[in-house]
């Protein structure tokens, strides 16, 4: 198993409206994704003080296969779009498990 982790704070200049567009965008993309893998998106429950925003967590059979997924023209015009206007911070990890 191959894992992609990444967890995102969005910008202070967006607004509520773009962070829930962007946050639908990702869910969508995650049903097209299935056929690279299994992808999760997540928002922050609220619950402990100064968490990121938002999680996506990626599993897929092999690297091979998360590379295909990060390669993938709809999954890199939805970054463009979608949050890269809106990310104030993100961080990732990929791992074998």
């Amino acid at each position: 198993m191959f894992r992609h982790v990444v967890v995102f704070r969005w910008s202070a200049e967006s607004t509520e409206s773009q962070r829930g567009a962007a946050l639908a965008a990702l869910r969508e993309w995650a049903v097209v994704a299935a056929e690279f893998g299994h992808v999760t998106v997540g928002a922050d429950a609220g619950v402990s003080e100064g968490n990121f925003d938002a999680v996506v967590i990626g599993e897929f059979a092999d690297q091979d296969a998360w590379a295909a997924y990060a390669a993938d023209e709809r999954h890199r015009q939805m970054i463009a779009t979608h949050l890269t206007p809106n990310l104030g911070t993100r961080v990732a990890v990929q791992f074998r498990s």
